[in-house]
């Protein structure tokens, strides 16, 4: 799978097939992936949380990128997760809040 040609539900089905494979949907209550999408959350902001905005900002040329990642695809594999549990088509909802934010917050050329 090339990642140029990966679409959001190709990922949703490899997520739901790992698992699957490992029986944990009755874990996987919306509940508890709500509360593990926090607790990825705060361990990706962990990462930052002694940086300078400018050590933000470089980041990618540290040895800390790596977990930076791994902690990124663990909250978006919780996000994934989640939508799969209640059959929310992820790039519908993407594209819906898009457009009411974009309604919320005009772009001004002024």
């Amino acid at each position: 799978m090339n990642d140029k040609d990966t679409s959001i539900q190709e990922i949703k089905e490899k997520i739901a097939k790992f698992v699957k494979d490992r029986n944990w949907n009755e874990a996987h209550s919306p509940k508890n992936l709500s509360m593990s999408i926090a607790i990825e959350a705060s361990e990706l902001m962990e990462i930052f949380q002694w940086l300078s905005t400018e050590e933000a900002w470089n980041i990618s040329n540290t040895e800390e990128f790596t977990h930076l990642k791994e902690e990124l695809s663990d909250v978006i594999i919780y996000c994934l997760s989640l939508a799969n549990q209640l059959n929310i088509d992820i790039a519908t909802a993407i594209e819906d809040k898009i457009e009411k934010n974009g309604k919320k917050y005009p772009i001004n050329n002024g």
